[in-house]
């Protein structure tokens, strides 16, 4: 009879270990999973991350290129570069080459008190994927894709 019992106590033990349960997925922007899991540590994570992104600030790089215009893009004749007054003070110089080629489509030395907006004629370029860089004076560069129609 001790065994009879044991064993129905091990197989009600191992059935109740196999009881269903529900598991939530959290995928980001690009599809990527982030969580699995039950339902409410997934809303106290979210909830964290979303207090997070509220109070982070913006990355050197994203304060940047805030201060920078670029347009249009994409490009189908003449590019537009342009920067404001303190964007100014961290440029050494600017660069536009074509993806695939190490040569320089454009270069313009950074001077103080000039203009601030610059002009490419592209015209007369095949169509691609084309680098802007920005060479900062502390040394960091700063890019961004162009494309050309």
């Amino acid at each position: 009879m001790k065994s009879k019992l044991f064993y129905f106590c091990l197989l009600f033990i191992g059935c109740s270990a196999f009881a269903q349960t529900t598991v939530y997925f959290k995928y980001d922007e690009a599809g990527n999973q982030r969580y699995r899991g039950d339902d409410v540590t997934a809303q106290t994570m979210q909830s964290q991350s979303l207090r997070q992104a509220a109070t982070s600030e913006p990355t050197d790089e994203e304060k940047f290129w805030s201060m920078i215009q670029v347009y249009p893009v994409p490009v189908k004749d003449e590019l537009t570069i342009g920067w404001s007054d303190e964007a100014d003070e961290m440029i050494d110089h600017v660069t536009l080459y074509q993806h695939n080629t190490v040569a320089n489509v454009f270069t313009k030395k950074n001077l103080p008190n000039l203009n601030r907006k610059v002009q490419v004629n592209m015209n007369g370029m095949y169509m691609g994927v084309y680098i802007l860089s920005f060479q900062l004076k502390d040394g960091r560069k700063m890019s961004r894709n162009i494309i050309k129609l």
